[in-house]
């Protein structure tokens, strides 16, 4: 079951992407053969770097581009398309190829995310949807990835469906936290379409259901035995919330055997409330009972509330994670690179703009990551012309491209290309990994970062360097562009 099965997205894109693919039919421009990248300017948050995610929906949205019969007749409605590009569509499919970096692995500004060598008006009517799925999907992986790694080691748990801005918002973001280190999620579709575990237990509703909070929690408990995590805040936390709980424990769980339990804060003090509870639970023989807290948590919240001593194992983070609250947009473009001539020789394009960070790295490139051999720590990007390679037996000179001056020397190191193939003359020729590999990979690809570019503040910056030929082919671009 996939939600693309349900509806043709083909006509999710810009109408400029129409109307000019109109116009590169009526100039005879249909078969140029074009690269575009995908990059992005600034990491959320300010950052030291973000989370590359959804890729396995452009897949599913390319591996199904086509135009029906009624989004031909709506466009002829429009009185602005030739016929003869209204029957190119009709027979429509993507032809060209993709490169993209694999689901999981920490990305920077400026590097390719995705790049995608097409005809002009298969290229150019992707760029919609394309940047829609990288953006959002790398958006709260990214979010989640910093409320993963401020819980140090405590689980994370994902409760945004019912804030989150529209239906994949919820569903497709459930997938992207995970991504992101979640353990799991309140959302059910997203389990049955991604296989994101999903679980819950019970609302304040449920206690105010019963005639007393005690019958409310051992009606639970003889329901859901192995599943017993109990709303503790309802009325008072530590006058009624925690006794009634512990004597629902005693009660149900104990003469079955059974220590493995729970209870939930939703309000309040989550500091004291937590170390009270702690103790009372503790003093109670229930040592093995779970502490949950949840109610507008964020990296931040959390870093202080464990700063501050809290007894919480299980963090469940709703609206600010899967809205990314604290800086909504990602910010991704699809930014032409390069072009082929008749010959088939690559042509290098380039964007200028008095904004430096809107100034493009034209060319068809390739992407590598410098790890130190010794350390196994990823060092800087290099970004190369295409058909450059890295001779890993001589040392390697790189320099920040703005600021030239700043330039290091390595000498024992490996270079890893970023990208991969992901589709070849329109042909999937990439194997999707399954949701739970893509979150082992993320997870082990952050841990090759040093400590100082995942902090939350003030991150050491990482760099992203250009070879000297690519250096040079800018330079002379913007040169001409005088």
């Amino acid at each position: 079951m996939r939600t693309e099965e349900k509806l043709n997205l083909t006509m999710l894109c810009d109408f400029y992407e129409l109307t000019m693919g109109n116009g590169y039919f009526q100039a005879g421009l249909q078969d140029r053969i074009t690269y575009f990248d995908v990059f992005f300017r600034n990491v959320p948050d300010n950052g030291g770097f973000a989370v590359c995610a959804g890729l396995e929906q452009l897949v599913r949205y390319i591996q199904d581009l086509h135009f029906d019969e009624e989004d031909i007749a709506f466009l002829r409605d429009k009185h602005l398309f030739s016929e003869e590009f209204l029957d190119y569509l009709r027979n429509f499919r993507f032809t060209g190829d993709i490169w993209a970096v694999p689901e999981g692995t920490p990305i920077f500004p400026r590097e390719p995310v995705v790049t995608v060598r097409a005809p002009a008006i298969q290229a150019q009517l992707i760029e919609t949807f394309t940047l829609l799925t990288i953006n959002h999907q790398s958006l709260i992986a990214t979010k989640a990835n910093r409320i993963v790694r401020a819980a140090q080691g405590r689980t994370v748990l994902e409760f945004g469906s019912r804030r989150a801005q529209g239906t994949d918002g919820a569903i497709s973001g459930a997938r992207a936290a995970y991504i992101g280190g979640c353990a799991g999620t309140a959302c059910t579709i997203s389990d049955q379409l991604y296989g994101v575990p999903a679980g819950g237990t019970m609302a304040h509703s449920w206690v105010q259901m019963f005639d007393s909070q005690y019958e409310a929690f051992k009606t639970y408990c003889e329901i859901y035995p192995h599943n017993a995590t109990l709303l503790v805040d309802t009325y008072n936390v530590l006058k009624s919330g925690v006794p009634d709980a512990i004597r629902a424990f005693n009660e149900v769980l104990k003469p079955r055997g059974i220590t493995k339990c729970g209870i939930r804060l939703d309000s309040g003090d989550m500091a004291y409330l937590t170390q009270e509870a702690r103790k009372m639970l503790d003093a109670a023989g229930w040592t093995e009972c779970q502490i949950s807290a949840s109610n507008s948590l964020d990296e931040y919240i959390i870093q202080d509330l464990l700063l501050q001593g809290a007894k919480i194992d299980v963090f469940g983070v709703g609206e600010r994670m899967i809205t990314a609250r604290s800086e909504p947009v990602f910010g991704g473009v699809y930014k032409l690179a390069a072009v082929e001539d008749a010959a088939g020789n690559i042509i290098p394009k380039i964007k200028v703009s008095e904004n430096l960070d809107k100034i493009t790295i034209p060319h068809f490139k390739k992407t590598y990551r410098i790890f130190d051999s010794a350390t196994g720590k990823a060092e800087a990007d290099y970004l190369t012309v295409w058909d450059e390679t890295v001779d890993e037996s001589a040392p390697l000179e790189l320099f920040d491209p703005r600021a030239t001056w700043k330039r290091k020397t390595y000498t024992n190191f490996t270079a890893k290309p970023l990208q991969v193939p992901v589709f070849q003359g329109g042909k999937l020729v990439y194997r999707l990994p399954a949701l739970s590999e893509i979150q082992a990979y993320c997870r082990a690809q952050v841990d090759t970062l040093w400590d100082t570019v995942k902090r939350f503040e003030n991150p050491h910056t990482y760099y992203v360097d250009l070879s000297q030929r690519l250096f040079d082919i800018k330079q002379d671009l913007l040169r001409q562009s005088r």
